[in-house]
């Protein structure tokens, strides 16, 4: 059956808000990171600015998350990867405690203690981690949970392709088809970890060729598309609320940003990025609602609008918001 009209206005607006999301972040971690003297791009104090530390952004990335998320309920389990922030807007986690959460604002998600590889948020079942290949046990975790309970609730673990090479998917694979969890192992293939090519890492091409040593079906997708995503996803979500096990999903996506900001990037083509980016799924989704007479131009306008405003919002509040008092570290610790 073809994507809904309810979806694909969803999955539209939402890629949106991602993309807009992950320009802005890129614009307001620069800040206070580059001192005059030195380059854009050749040097930064990493620990300076409002949103210190390391960031991982997304753009390019959003027909995964959406095309995934646009299958789920509130009852269902996500849990993503150090690059996490078009999992967590697909999944409906709120702007304005997520962004609090990443300039260190005590109205953040975890406080501020836990910055933007780190965020949790039970009330829309989301966590994340910094850990290369950790969102397949605790996937399997919440999925346990809701097969003990008897209850039609799924767990989609995302990890990366070098994340496949790591002991945690083997593992998680073995366990979630020995007790036929509902659970969706969705490996998001950019083509590098880090700054290695999937080509120098795997010896197999298809991530998804994997998912017959452990008796699950595997589905590849080569497109990097919401849509393509969507229904190629249904039956693998269909599966695991009818209690018939997990799925690995491999997904051909592109990442657009380095592997973080101030990535000098010299591990890959020059042009590869403008390559990438001329098959942007933003604009191919936008002509496909034209084309069918679901959203006109001006409509699309409107909706791009709504969700910059969306973004926009979140970014004044985390930078209004007040930073946690030093004493403050010491709570939600553990103490003899």
């Amino acid at each position: 059956m073809p994507t809904p009209k309810d979806k694909l206005l969803w999955m539209f607006e939402k890629m949106v808000e991602i993309r807009f999301y992950e320009e802005t972040m890129a614009a307001a971690y620069m800040e206070g990171k580059l001192p005059p003297h030195i380059q854009k791009g050749l040097a930064f104090d990493i620990g300076s600015g409002q949103v210190p530390g390391e960031m991982h952004l997304a753009a390019g990335q959003e027909p995964v998350a959406v095309g995934i998320c646009a299958h789920l309920t509130d009852d269902d389990t996500v849990v993503g990867t150090h690059r996490p922030h078009h999992f967590a807007i697909a999944k409906g986690v709120p702007l304005d405690p997520m962004t609090a959460e990443m300039f260190g604002k005590r109205s953040g998600l975890g406080e501020g203690k836990g910055g933007h590889m780190h965020l949790f948020d039970n009330a829309h079942k989301f966590s994340c981690s910094g850990i290369v290949g950790a969102s397949m046990p605790v996937a399997c975790g919440a999925a346990l949970a809701a097969k003990k309970q008897n209850k039609p609730w799924v767990a989609v673990a995302f990890f990366g392709e070098g994340a496949a090479n790591q002991g945690a998917f083997h593992e998680s694979l073995n366990l979630a088809a020995l007790w036929s969890l509902p659970v969706i192992f969705v490996c998001e293939d950019n083509h590098w970890a880090i700054s290695v090519s999937k080509n120098s890492a795997s010896a197999v091409d298809s991530i998804a060729s994997r998912a017959a040593a452990y008796g699950m079906p595997g589905i590849r997708v080569l497109d990097n598309d919401a849509v393509v995503v969507f229904e190629a996803v249904k039956p693998a979500i269909e599966r695991a609320r009818k209690g018939q096990g997990p799925t690995l999903v491999e997904i051909k996506t592109d990442r657009y940003f380095g592997h973080f900001q101030g990535d000098p990037e010299i591990y890959r083509p020059k042009e590869e990025v403008a390559q990438l980016k001329a098959n942007d799924p933003i604009p191919k989704l936008a002509q496909l609602l034209r084309d069918k007479k679901w959203a006109s131009a001006q409509d699309q306008a409107a909706i791009t609008i709504r969700a910059q405003a969306r973004v926009t919002q979140a970014f004044a509040f985390a930078r209004a918001s007040d930073y946690p008092a030093a004493v403050d570290a010491l709570n939600h610790v553990f103490v003899s």
